[in-house]
């Protein structure tokens, strides 16, 4: 029996994406256009487009048209899934490192092989973590402005499963999250395999607004809030402490949970203090030593309520049992002996060169950021796509990323993002001058 026409039609358009001969951004024929070229009707061009769509081939974008993808990113994943070439300069992903870390890790190592209760790293440890590394987390959170008892704060492998157990233990399918309309990928990720309903909320320069969000907590059930109050990625800003109060009286008069990621409010001096300094008691604050300290070094925290408490070492022990006890033991002390603040205000400085760097190659183009943050947000013009600027970098190996990622809305916005903190500084300028030249040349004329 002969394939439907639309499906021979499918297929055609499929091959032509998946090897290159249709390239990532090129807008397609209108449905109308396309029946009258492949002398199908236009019932059957709506169909062929809607099964691209769903294959993940192509998006449709209300009044502009229906575009091939990029498929370097799948549907729905974050960032950190792109497959980054060998020889290719890596503007995608943040994994800031300096010189001096190999050296306190070295040391560090002696340090804990010569200690008193190395036998102890060998078992198993509590779900939450062990007594003496929760309060050293705790004395580092009380630097930071944040009165924080042991027994509420647990121990995890890193910020992005702080995030999971997270969710694991607080929400259920179908629970509806207000998040930001451009967010972290990795939350979208949680709420995709956790089956939550996303509802986002759009940005001003300062913050998400508050009176959408506040509208929405009157028109839906909102179980929780997922916030950036300090750096927020991808767009760096840093909510004002009125409006973290604001947002902390919405969500208490609506029954909102709050969870607060504060991966990489670091990098910003005396900025105001956490949402879980003002409400601990619906404030999950969660957070880790990735980016401030090395992505190798896999310890997070997570600060909760005490009801919540019980419900995220049940997580810890279905994921991953416990953190492990050697990098836990490493992360502590160096929290203790103040090795954690000397490597944040040594990468404070780092970011802030590397936005000098971006402010000067960059002229002329349109940059949201905050000065000593590790990325750049560079808004396109309304006409330009965004996956074939990308597509224009690759090819001169150079990796970034596009809106897509990030966005929790129908439409990403026309814009790329640049992550300063993964390469030299001499690569670092040079590159970000052929960006700025192919942009100009591919979405600025």
């Amino acid at each position: 029996m002969a394939a439907p026409r639309y499906k021979a039609l499918v297929d055609a358009l499929a091959s032509d994406i998946r090897t290159g001969r249709l390239v990532a951004g090129a807008r397609l024929p209108t449905h109308r256009a396309l029946a009258a070229r492949e002398g199908v009707a236009l019932v059957t061009a709506t169909r062929a487009y809607a099964e691209l769509e769903a294959m993940g081939l192509v998006s449709r974008e209300q009044g502009r048209g229906t575009f091939v993808r990029d498929l370097a990113v799948p549907p729905g994943h974050g960032i950190d899934q792109q497959d980054v070439a060998t020889d290719a300069v890596d503007l995608n992903f943040n994994y800031p490192s300096l010189p001096s870390q190999t050296g306190l890790l070295r040391q560090a190592l002696r340090d804990v092989a010569v200690s008193g209760d190395l036998d102890s790293l060998l078992r198993y440890q509590p779900h939450p973590g062990r007594p003496q590394d929760r309060a050293s987390i705790a004395r580092h959170l009380g630097r930071r402005g944040i009165t924080a008892d042991p027994d509420h704060i647990l121990v995890v492998n890193g910020a992005q499963h702080g995030l999971a157990i997270t969710v694991m233990a607080t929400l259920d399918a179908g629970d509806v999250v207000a998040v930001d309309a451009l967010t972290y990928p990795g939350f979208k990720v949680l709420a995709h395999a956790f089956h939550l309903d996303l509802e986002p909320i759009p940005t001003t320069t300062a913050g998400p607004d508050l009176d959408v969000l506040e509208q929405l907590c009157v028109t839906r059930p909102v179980r929780a809030l997922y916030a950036m109050p300090t750096l927020h990625n991808p767009l760096g800003w840093v909510m004002t402490e009125a409006d973290r109060l604001r947002l902390i009286r919405i969500a208490r008069q609506q029954g909102v949970l709050i969870i607060e990621d504060a991966s990489y409010a670091y990098l910003v001096e005396n900025p105001p203090p956490p949402l879980v300094a003002a409400a601990p008691d619906i404030t999950v604050h969660v957070s880790g030593l990735s980016k401030n300290v090395a992505t190798g070094i896999r310890v997070g925290f997570v600060l909760a309520p005490p009801a919540a408490v019980p419900l995220l070492e049940r997580a810890i022990r279905a994921t991953t049992w416990n953190t492990p006890a050697l990098t836990a033991a490493i992360a502590c002390r160096w929290l203790d002996d103040g090795t954690v603040d000397q490597l944040e205000a040594q990468k404070r400085e780092d970011a802030k060169a590397r936005q000098a760097i971006a402010s000067s190659e960059l002229a002329g183009l349109p940059l949201v950021r905050h000065p000593s943050s590790y990325f750049t947000w560079v808004p396109l013009p309304d006409d330009a796509r965004a996956d074939r600027l990308t597509a224009t970098l690759a090819r001169h190996r150079i990796s970034v990323t596009t809106a897509e990622p990030f966005t929790t809305s129908a439409n990403p916005p026309q814009a790329i993002r640049l992550a300063l903190g993964s390469t030299g500084l001499d690569s670092l300028r040079s590159t970000l001058r052929t960006v700025r030249r192919l942009a100009i040349e591919d979405a600025f004329v």
